[in-house]
């Protein structure tokens, strides 16, 4: 073989490698969440889909298409997402009803009330109907993962985020865990994911996360955990998602809810026995963006026991988080022992049997892909090894190079 070809053969398989994403990559890849820029396929969003630095998408009122035929073109842009996606991908959105609405009804979608609205009911009946509508729908749209139901209970009747806006179902606890089982019945029906929210609970809270820190330490009560511990023991907790609270009660550190191993670890995974996914709350929120560094924040997240980041590049004043620059940090985090890679682990595997439980088909087909990725890593891998071998030999002058002589014209 020329030395030329050699050379050239060596830095094509070095390239060829550095482009294929090794098992860490994909495995934080599946952390990652982030919103999209507008209503249609977003080329630089497609391209980090394809490649696997993202694991889930979530849609805002931003993302819906302005025309009559919405339904349609919303479903053309979450299929493109999904088969583009070497892992199927968790697309998400939140879909309370009332106030926290995305899919409204003058973009032609169905109507849905708040919350509040449900809880006065005197039956379950509209309790059902109003969260098969929006389940069937999401379903329609290939939305697999529901930010709802909200199941913080309306302590305190001034909450301005939770309660003002009608997201709470009750001020009892026990009614709020009736209200949301049937949510997520509902749901279960149509493949959608369901996920509780605000732990360990928001609605205590004077003060909004969206705006900075809000302290519920003098006012968050024990009862707030009742729906979580009622829901997760009796197998009806899909995923969880964190608050970003700070009750100095549950962690003496005075970290938020979504920073706190005290909080996640402690509490909610040891004390309430709870093994399945955890997302985080927006991450641009200004609680957490205006006092915590985007490095400090997500060490401390996953360290916490975070499963999923939200990135929803959705916030004003708020600086975008790109993909890439999150799964540096993450990357650079493992690789200097920051983060073990025990909890990367345990995140991914969590993911993976939450995209298995809901969409085990399409999941069969990720894990061929995968193992098909997997054995081109090592093809390549391997060819990298003979060449340097050889490359090893021709600088230690075992092998002999001999010009080919020229042929002599006829």
């Amino acid at each position: 073989m020329k030395l030329a070809s050699l050379i050239i053969l060596f830095f094509l398989s070095f390239v060829g490698l550095a482009q294929t994403p090794d098992s860490l990559s994909i495995k934080i890849g599946q952390m990652i969440m982030i919103g999209m820029p507008k209503a249609e396929v977003d080329s630089a969003v497609l391209a980090e889909v394809k490649t696997g630095k993202v694991g889930s998408l979530i849609y805002f009122e931003k993302n819906i298409p302005k025309s009559s035929s919405a339904f349609a073109a919303f479903k053309k842009m979450s299929w493109t997402y999904q088969k583009a996606a070497p892992i199927p991908l968790f697309i998400c959105i939140d879909q309370e009803g009332g106030k926290v609405n995305r899919l409204k009804e003058k973009y032609g979608f169905t109507r849905s009330v708040t919350a509040q609205d449900i809880g006065k009911s005197k039956s379950l009946d509209s309790v059902r109907f109003y969260a098969e509508a929006t389940a069937a729908t999401l379903a329609g749209l290939g939305i697999n993962v529901n930010f709802a139901p909200c199941v913080d209970v309306a302590v305190n009747p001034d909450n301005p985020v939770i309660v003002k806006h009608g997201r709470s179902y009750s001020a009892n606890e026990d009614s709020v865990s009736l209200f949301a089982k049937e949510v997520v019945k509902e749901h279960r029906k149509y493949g959608v994911v369901t996920t509780l929210k605000h732990f360990p609970g928001h609605g205590s809270s004077q003060d909004d996360t969206h705006l900075g820190l809000a302290d519920v330490t003098n006012t968050w009560q024990e009862r707030e955990l009742k729906p979580y511990r009622e829901l997760i023991s009796t197998g009806y907790a899909d995923a969880i998602m964190t608050s970003h609270i700070v009750n100095k009660k549950l962690d003496h550190h005075a970290l938020p809810g979504t920073l706190s191993q005290s909080i996640l670890d402690s509490l909610l995974r040891k004390k309430l026995g709870y093994r399945g996914v955890i997302f985080s709350d927006d991450m641009q929120m200004k609680a957490i963006a205006s006092n915590y560094g985007l490095e400090e924040a997500i060490r401390l997240s996953i360290n916490a026991g975070v499963d999923i980041l939200c990135f929803s590049n959705n916030i004003q004043g708020v600086e975008e988080r790109t993909v890439e620059k999150v799964h540096t940090i993450i990357k650079k985090f493992v690789s200097n022992g920051a983060i073990p890679v025990s909890r990367i682990d345990e995140s991914y595997h969590r993911v993976m049997n939450l995209k298995k439980r809901f969409g085990g088909t399409e999941l069969e087909v990720a894990k061929k892909m995968n193992a098909e990725l997997t054995q081109k890593i090592a093809l390549q891998a391997e060819t990298l090894k003979k060449t340097n071998e050889e490359l090893q030999q021709w600088v230690d002058g075992k092998i002999k190079w001999k010009k080919k002589k020229k042929s002599k014209k006829s």
